[in-house]
């Protein structure tokens, strides 16, 4: 009996001993933390443009961290901006988020630009890496060049700069309050694109620390109490799976089309294409691929906020190019084209009050205008080429031909050219055998000139 309740004794202990230690971890803790040892850490990283695609794939991953009931997710930033949309969208979801989010501006030398600047300020724990900046959070073009405008024109302009100006420092001074942040820097960075290092973001209290790797980071944030929908959670790492949140085909493609660069370049190579099979019709693969390229860049304009002004203007670049292969302008026109599309591939994507995304004018929109224009200028040169050359083909290519009448010719016969037997008139009466020179075709008639006259008169 004694051995039997020993034994039960050990049984109870075994079961009694982890519920035990966990009341002892909690009773360590001030009432009201809870202590997240449980479940993976997930990561995901952002290396680019912030679009619909980087949002969508944000905010799966919160739901995902949610559902494993993660310690935390981290969030590796690399993003020089985005889309203001995209941008809402995504803080909205780590405002409203279960899951601790930790936004680490990584690795050395990268870069928390404009909306990587509001993602920052809305972790519950932002950190950087060494040698990384934050900052410039003011769209571009709005409100840049430092003059007036003058006219009515201007004055909308203003009115409507100071208005997006205006919306977004509301935005990022309420989301640096929510996360107890320098609110002055964070309003700051809006209204004068001010931008600082990661030391100096710690001062400031832009940041919570500096980490220089992930695992120095998850180090530092050991045991560090966050608060989260008015309870006290204590980060612990010790011992997690790391799981890493990949993002899907689908996404991926989708954030390589939300490229600026990435749609003008298709959008110019899909017409091109097109172009290439109107004027040559059964070499099928320009078409099919201009085709395709035209698809997609109707996918990456719905995925970025395009202007009609800006497409318009490239159509009619273009438009001017190839009509310059038809009129006779000098260069003029091919010129006019090039400049069109210059200034609509510029506009294409500038809409400041919803993105600082444009197209990269230098290293992208000049050397694709300038192939579009060598394509060009190689096509009006073999049109006047060909224009200029003598008709190679058909009964016109006779003009000129030598041959020998078989039968007199008085005023007409038969002559014998290019293999062929042909009726002739001559304008003077010509010997059987004697050398003839194709003058004109009418018809079925070919009229000649002794060979002989001809090089007298010549």
């Amino acid at each position: 009996m004694r051995v039997l309740r020993r034994g039960r004794l050990a049984i109870s202990a075994a079961f009694l001993l982890p519920w035990l230690a966990m009341a002892l971890a909690a009773q360590d803790q001030p009432e009201g933390t809870t202590l997240r040892n449980t479940g993976p850490l997930t990561v995901i990283r952002i290396d680019g443009s912030i679009n619909p695609a980087s949002s969508d794939y944000i905010q799966r991953a919160i739901r995902e961290s949610e559902e494993a009931g993660a310690r935390a997710l981290l969030m590796e930033l690399d993003t020089p901006g985005g889309l203001v949309s995209s941008t809402q969208d995504i803080i909205q979801a780590m405002l409203r988020s279960k899951v601790p989010i930790i936004v680490y501006v990584s690795p050395q030398g990268a870069w928390a630009g404009s909306a990587g600047t509001f993602i920052t300020l809305a972790g519950h724990v932002a950190a950087m890496a060494p040698g990384s900046t934050i900052g410039a959070a003011h769209p571009v073009g709005v409100g840049g060049g430092g003059g007036s405008s003058e006219g009515e024109e201007g004055k909308g302009e203003d009115h409507a700069a100071a208005k997006a100006e205006n919306m977004l420092t509301a935005f990022i001074k309420a989301i640096a309050e929510e996360r107890d942040r320098n609110v002055e820097w964070a309003q700051d960075a809006v209204r004068n694109s001010v931008a600082i290092t990661a030391d100096r973001a710690v001062e400031l209290n832009v940041v919570d620390l500096v980490a220089t790797d992930r695992a120095d980071l998850l180090e530092q944030l050991e045991g560090r109490e966050i608060e989260i929908g008015g309870e006290t959670q204590v980060l612990a790492f010790a011992g997690a799976q790391v799981q890493d949140v990949e993002m899907q085909l689908l996404t991926r493609i989708f954030n390589v089309l939300a490229s600026p660069d990435v749609a003008v370049l298709l959008f110019m190579a899909g017409v091109l294409g097109l172009y290439i099979e109107m004027n040559q019709p059964g070499m099928i693969f320009p078409g099919v691929a201009g085709a395709i390229c035209l698809v997609l860049a109707l996918i990456a304009f719905q995925i970025l906020p395009f202007s009609w002004v800006g497409v318009l203007l490239m159509l009619a670049g273009l438009g001017l190019m190839v009509a310059e292969a038809f009129v006779t302008s000098f260069g003029l026109l091919f010129i006019a084209g090039a400049g069109c599309m210059l200034l609509g591939g510029s506009m294409l994507f500038d809409r400041p009050e919803l993105s600082d995304l444009n197209v990269s004018f230098w290293p992208v929109l000049v050397p694709a205008v300038g192939g579009m224009g060598a394509f060009g200028a190689l096509v009006v040169y073999a049109v006047g080429k060909s224009m200029s050359r003598r008709q190679e083909s058909g009964t016109y290519e006779m003009i000129g031909m030598e041959g020998v009448a078989r039968t007199a010719i008085d005023p007409s016969g038969t002559v014998f050219i290019r293999g062929e037997h042909w009726t002739a008139r001559a304008s003077e009466p010509i010997p059987a055998g004697a050398p003839v020179v194709a003058e004109r075709v009418d018809g079925l008639i070919l009229h000649v000139q002794p060979l002989v006259s001809q090089n007298r008169t010549s």
